[in-house]
């Protein structure tokens, strides 16, 4: 049986109505109505993020979680766990923005080209002018023929393949270019390998010198970041990045994961990171000012993609489901270089598009191109890697050994679950100081505007200065007796006033509470259990690492000092200490420049050896031990012993 639903939003007076089959979920009949509401658990009914009122009709709950009694009596309801059971009116509340300014985009710096880099022994794309016979009654030799004969006598090239969308255009091109024509080649870039295969085929004899475009990507869980690079002097033109569409129907992978595993969620997961990267790259090339014209994504004939192995299997259409249920394993680690039209990316349909490899389930080609770009694998002595993001991945090793794992450390730096957490955008307090005689605090907001929220550096800061200054105990738990009246009990227990309502943008108090407090902790306790538990495992103790290697784009913004006040990081000299930004998407350039560091690449995930955590008792016991500030063991952080004795 059919029923309508009556979807009505807040800035708009015409309601939007759908017919859909009985059962069928709140959130699905808003898709079909072309309204996107957002899932940031990936449909688990966990966040209440998804709440919209069922003003009329007949709905069933299957789910009330994160919902009071009064809520119920209201008509508010899970879009993820409501079905219809007969016409309803639902009214759809403003849904959460992403904010499209990125810290990312905003500070980016210029990219060094390698200083080995030389385009004609190190690029795997050629370019290579060719002149043809016309053909003539007393030479009919087909167009293919002839432009392979072209590639043998002029270029040495005995081999060289074509696919049919190409072939089809060959003989319009060859006539256009009155039989002068511009070939772009994939090769393997090794000499010992022969095999070529034609990417473009352009009429006329283009510039030797002119721009071949490559583009380097990094899907990130939170960010797609995106460099447009000109292959010819190996220089980054244009550095862009934005928000992974896929946030909106789950906030970490395995949210996305089981999204994806119902009904067409994953080709909408799919499609999703797909538009993403294509904005990103018709971004790209709108930033780019040639004396000969305009670039567009069709020009791009080469890509490499890095991604932690949930974000490519996603790309790729492949079912993931499998990465998050024991014994934990991947479809493909490995994955066969495919072209432009296969994946579905708007640059030259033959373009060579090569997704880097990964190592298992949950290290992923951007802890292997992380590893390339720090050059980790070739240091003498023995290093710690860590990526702080909603996985927390770690290596550490050296030129000799390298040993990896990962743990999921939640969104929380990111700003989700947290109740005043945002991204790293204009208005997020992203530094806080608290007075140690007063308790009040002063901040810095990015954009210099009132403030919004607080961003992950924020957050890092806001914990350690109130552990510091005695306003929390070493568990977590506001002092409720301090002098001061920005501590209050909340909804959930204590809480700290950061910035009041009539200084922020809403209007609102924003507030640090025992629920944003403990999620800090389980976060910050994951990625030091996963380092600790890493270095016990191969029996290097790990105040010997030489560096501390942070990668990420939210690494750049991290505060030593607080981040080791938390027991975030490692209690080190802060000399030891290195911060990276985003390696994955630097490895993914490098790679893109030269077939050598592709093939260390390749080596390098061979080498890795993964440790599964969830296997390993150690783990939970390290995870126990971290849920405290710093640590339940204060030996382990003397320089916060020091300074809480101050």
């Amino acid at each position: 049986m059919e029923h309508t639903v009556t979807f009505t939003l807040p800035d708009s007076l015409t309601p939007i109505v759908v017919r859909v089959p009985t059962n069928t979920l709140l959130a699905d009949a808003a898709q079909l109505a072309s309204i996107d509401i957002g899932q940031p658990c990936g449909g688990q009914g966990r966040c209440g993020r998804c709440t919209v009122q069922v003003t009329a009709g007949q709905v069933r709950r299957r789910s009330a979680l994160r919902l009071s009694d009064a809520d119920i009596a209201d008509g508010y309801a899970l879009a993820c766990q409501t079905v219809v059971e007969g016409d309803a009116a639902v009214f759809v509340p403003p849904q959460e923005k992403i904010e499209r300014r990125l810290t990312t985009d905003r500070v980016v710096g210029e990219v060094s080209v390698p200083l080995d880099y030389d385009y004609q022994t190190a690029q795997t794309i050629r370019r290579v002018h060719l002149t043809l016979t016309p053909p003539s009654m007393d030479d009919q030799t087909d167009d293919w023929s002839r432009l392979q004969i072209a590639f043998r006598l002029q270029h040495r090239l005995e081999k060289v393949d074509i696919s049919l969308p190409l072939l089809q255009k060959i003989g319009s091109i060859l006539r256009e270019g009155e039989w002068e024509v511009t070939a772009i080649l994939e090769t393997s870039g090794h000499p010992d390998d022969a095999a070529t295969r034609l990417i473009d085929l352009r009429p006329k004899h283009e510039d030797e010198y002119s721009p071949l475009w490559g583009i380097a990507v990094d899907i990130g869980t939170t960010t797609v970041s995106l460099w447009l690079v000109d292959l010819i002097t190996g220089k980054v033109r244009a550095q862009v990045a934005e928000y992974n569409g896929q946030i909106a129907r789950g906030e970490d992978v395995i949210s996305r994961i089981m999204y994806a595993s119902k009904g067409d969620g994953g080709q909408e997961m799919r499609q999703r990171v797909l538009d993403a990267i294509n904005n990103l790259l018709e971004t790209a090339c709108k930033r780019i000012k040639l004396d000969e014209g305009k670039v567009t994504p069709d020009q791009v004939v080469k890509a490499t993609i890095a991604g932690n192995s949930t974000m490519i299997h996603l790309l790729l259409g492949i079912p993931a489901n499998n990465i998050r249920l024991s014994p934990f394993v991947t479809a493909v680690n490995h994955v066969p270089l495919m072209t432009g039209l296969d994946i579905g990316l708007k640059t030259n349909p033959e373009a060579v598009v090569d997704c880097l490899p990964g190592v298992a389930s949950y290290v992923g080609s951007d802890i292997t191109a992380g590893v390339l770009s720090s050059g980790l694998d070739t240091m003498e002595n023995v290093t710690l890697f860590l990526d702080v993001g909603t996985n927390g991945e770690t290596v550490l090793g050296n030129q000799d050994w390298l040993v990896t794992c990962a743990c999921s450390a939640g969104p929380a730096f990111e700003g989700a679950g947290v109740a005043n957490g945002m991204r790293a955008t204009q208005g997020a307090i992203e530094e806080v100081w608290i007075n140690s005689d007063t308790l009040e605090p002063t901040y810095r907001v990015i954009g210099s505007v009132k403030p919004k929220g607080i961003c992950g550096s924020g957050l890092i800061s806001l914990l350690s200065e109130t552990f510091i200054t005695g306003l929390l105990d070493k568990a977590g738990n506001v002092n409720l007796t301090a002098n001061t009246r920005r501590v209050r009990a909340g909804a959930h227990g204590g809480e700290y006033v950061v910035a009041w309502g009539a200084e922020t943008e809403s209007g609102e108090d924003i507030v640090l509470t025992r629920v944003d407090i403990d999620n800090l902790l389980r976060a910050k306790a994951a990625i030091y259990a996963g380092f600790t538990v890493l270095a016990d495992t191969v029996g290097v103790p790990l105040e010997t690492a030489d560096k501390v290697l942070v990668g990420g784009s939210f690494g750049k913004y991290i505060n030593v000092e607080k981040a080791i006040q938390i027991g975030l990081l490692p209690d080190m000299e802060w000399s030891r200490f290195e911060f990276l930004g985003n390696t994955s998407v630097k490895g993914a350039y490098l790679a893109l420049l030269d077939w050598r560091k592709r093939e260390r690449l390749t080596e390098i995930a061979k080498r890795m050896t993964y440790i599964e955590l969830s296997a390993d008792n150690s783990f939970y016991e390290a995870f126990t031990s971290a849920l405290f500030l710093p640590h339940t063991d204060m030996s382990k952080f003397p320089s916060v012993a020091e300074a809480l004795r101050r």
